[in-house]
């Protein structure tokens, strides 16, 4: 620490020595390349984005980017509540086993695959299809990831549309200073854990490179439970001269998930290891390929252009029934049931340019971001296939063709606009606008339903509006807010029926509303906080009706049936101080949300029932995570409590639990206690460990009522992992 310390007075005093009279400076002078500081005794680990950025615009924002670094987290299992510890009101919902994705949102919203989210990776659009499934099944190792960026949903207008906002992985670099660097990342751990991440990069020339290869097995918490996995990336980047450079990615994620099914609550309570299923799988292979330039053609001039797409195939085999239904061998063939497959492909186009124009306005510097967006999105689902009575992972159908069958095709050009008036030097203003307009068609069949109601052709085109302020008070404090519009399209669970006693309206609607949001943050001696009150209303929620038919047939009614308004506050609070040798780090990460139904009815049996001032599903009450990081020399302890209030499962807000299925009930509310060690011998060998869950906490954190079945599904107990980190 000694030599860190000696090393940032000796770049200061190098500065200060270098510049002589005033305008000259001494021929001596070397520019750098690039210059990394790092101090592993003292760090805080998240901060927040600069007003601007390359061609974004993040000026009275609520951002925050965590630095991977040294971040005290299980980072190998993805472990989502220690890694967004310090995002304030991040909900996390377990469901594809350890490690294998990020199931997150925030302010009320739906966590499935953090599809409330635009998720980007370096900027690159990773959900899977925009306005068929935005589920992000890319799943890219942690290992890779240098920072994460989370941008809410005000700022929503210059990169799309969604409600929760931006969340960007950007993934690690390879050494400027060197031709070749390499870096291992080896973990062991609970339930059978093997996992080895393995990278090289450097600089030669005008050449810069960097890729990765990682592999990793694992057992699950629960009986029957296995993934496979494995992730590789290269990432190739030419810079022709200090103004343009060309990046090209190519990154693919895949693993293997092997399903123990869901549990009913009295299953739980007995054995919550115990599984339903052994012969259930799911199967995401995703590749995403991308091209990324940059020019300043002028000083005040930036220009990005981003060509990307994402492709590959989602895909399951199993036997898909109720928690009730067993699956036993048939006596009469003494063989297990057919298991159902279904295949999504996707075919996920983006093209985007983007303009950064400064300008000055008055004695300030003002800056202008403009751009265009166009996706082309072919999204081909095949379901309802009749497959194998094995065990294995096998896609294959015994009998041909399938039960649906179906296109959604989409295409979508958006404007967008977004201006940052600095009006004094503590005082800015941005105004934005996005403009939508697309159009999704649906065409193939589906057996079990009219061939006549298929194809649908859905038209969009509405402008977004939003504007935001930024005020800077004196000893680095600020006050800023913001308004904007958001929208989320109707996916392709809303459109297709789920049998023949189930109908679409044919007027259903995007669901539209908006963001708003006040914050007070900054730092004061040895304190840091961002304390944020917020508004998301939701309208044209997607749900069912219960309704008849002329002959008085009872059938499901898929439409828009009302909206929603969520409140509340968002805190972080950080503290830390040197005692002698010892830093102490103290936060605490709160929120507090009211997210309920404003105006709303739903199904319920063959009834309709008003849900006006129910509790939307899925958004706990409260959601605190509390922290200690203690280190000293090279040997850093946290203490983390993570606290997640109950919720309900469906917006009927039903307290007693499905005793035969366990597919709707409270989600009781529970508390993770986790710990994390490092030790750093060498700038070259770190050592890492954790045990989650110390106190080995029985939980579940949702009823899904889809995919991977509806009823409890058992989160992970104690577990822990060794990490050994190598870098040459």
């Amino acid at each position: 620490m000694k030599r860190v310390l000696f090393f940032i007075c000796a770049f200061n005093m190098s500065i200060a020595f270098s510049q002589t009279e005033k305008g000259a400076v001494d021929a001596t002078e070397k520019i750098l390349d690039s210059v990394t500081l790092r101090s592993y005794l003292y760090q805080n680990h998240i901060k927040q984005l600069a007003p601007a950025e390359g061609t974004y615009l993040f000026s009275g924002k609520k951002t925050e980017m965590i630095s991977m670094a040294g971040i005290p987290a299980d980072i190998t299992n993805k472990t989502g509540r220690q890694v967004f510890a310090k995002i304030p009101g991040i909900f996390v919902y377990d469901m594809d086993g350890a490690g294998n994705q990020i199931n997150i949102a925030a302010r009320g919203l739906d966590p499935h695959r953090g599809w409330e989210f635009n998720n980007r990776k370096d900027g690159i659009i990773t959900n899977s299809d925009m306005y068929g499934y935005p589920a992000s099944h890319f799943s890219m190792p942690f290992e890779s990831i240098e920072r994460v960026e989370l941008v809410r949903g005000t700022g929503s207008l210059q990169y799309g549309a969604q409600f929760g906002g931006m969340l960007n992985y950007i993934t690690k670099q390879g050494d400027s200073t060197r031709p070749f660097s390499f870096e291992s990342i080896n973990t062991v751990g609970s339930f059978n854990l093997l996992s080895s991440y393995n990278a090289i990069g450097g600089k030669a020339g005008k050449f810069r490179y960097y890729a990765y290869l990682q592999k990793k097995s694992r057992d699950g918490y629960r009986k029957n439970e296995h993934t496979d996995s494995e992730s590789e990336a290269i990432i190739l980047s030419y810079e022709a001269n200090k103004n343009l450079s060309v990046r090209a990615e190519w990154a693919r994620s895949k693993y293997l998930y092997r399903i123990p099914g869901p549990l009913t609550d009295s299953m739980f309570y007995a054995d919550p290891k115990q599984a339903t299923r052994s012969r259930n799988y799911f199967s995401p292979d995703i590749h995403i390929p991308s091209v990324t330039i940059n020019w300043q053609p002028a000083l005040r001039t930036k220009l990005q252009f981003t060509s990307s797409a994402v492709l590959g195939k989602r895909s399951s085999v199993q036997f898909d029934k109720p928690t009730n239904i067993g699956d036993t061998i048939v006596t009469a063939t003494l063989q297990y049931n057919n298991r159902q497959v279904d295949i999504d492909a996707f075919n996920s186009y983006t093209a985007e340019l983007r303009l950064l124009q400064e300008y000055s306005l008055g004695k300030q510097v003002s800056q202008f971001t403009a751009g265009v967006q166009y996706m082309n999105n072919d999204l081909h689902r095949t379901q309802m296939g009749k497959g194998t009575t094995g065990s294995d992972y096998d896609l294959s159908l015994v009998t041909p063709g399938w039960g649906r069958d179906v296109y959604l095709k989409t295409k979508n050009i958006a404007l967008f606009a977004e201006s940052r008036f600095q009006l004094t030097s503590s005082f800015s203003v941005n105004i934005g606008a996005r403009l939508e307009v697309g159009k999704t068609d649906l065409s193939g069949s589906i057996t079990y339903y009219p061939g006549n109601a298929i194809p649908v052709s859905i038209k969009r085109e509405f402008p977004l509006l939003g504007a935001n302020f930024s005020y800077r008070l004196p000893k680095n404090m600020e006050l800023y807010g913001g308004w904007s519009q958001s929208y989320h399209p109707m996916l392709f669970k809303d459109l297709i029926p789920a049998s023949l006693y189930e109908k679409v309206d044919p007027n259903i609607k995007d669901a539209k509303g908006y963001n708003a949001e006040f914050g007070f943050r900054g730092n004061w001696k040895f304190l840091r906080w961002d304390i944020t009150g917020f508004l998301l209303k939701y309208n044209n929620r997607f749900g069912t009706l219960a309704e008849t038919d002329e002959q008085g047939n009872f059938y499901t009614y898929r439409t828009n049936i009302g909206n929603s308004l969520t409140s509340g506050v968002e805190i972080l609070i950080q503290g830390d101080w040197m005692i002698n040798k010892i830093s102490l780090s103290v936060f605490t990460s709160t929120a507090f949300t009211n997210a309920r139904y404003a105006d709303a009815v739903v199904k319920s049996g063959t009834n309709n029932i008003n849900i006006k001032g129910n509790r939307v599903e899925s958004a706990p009450g409260l959601i605190t995570r509390n922290g200690v990081t203690v280190r000293y020399k090279m040997f850093s302890y946290s203490l983390l409590y993570s606290y997640t209030a109950q919720t309900y499962a469906d917006a009927l807000n039903t307290e007693a639990p499905l005793k035969t299925t366990g597919a709707v009930g409270l989600v009781p509310s529970y508390g993770i206690l986790d710990m994390n060690f490092a030790l750093r011998f060498s700038k070259a060998l770190e050592l890492k460990a954790n045990i989650s869950n110390v106190t080995n906490k029985q939980y579940f954190t949702k009823r899904p009522t889809f995919y991977p079945g509806p009823g409890v599904w058992s989160s992970d107990g104690r577990n822990a992992a060794v990490t050994i980190a190598i870098r040459l």
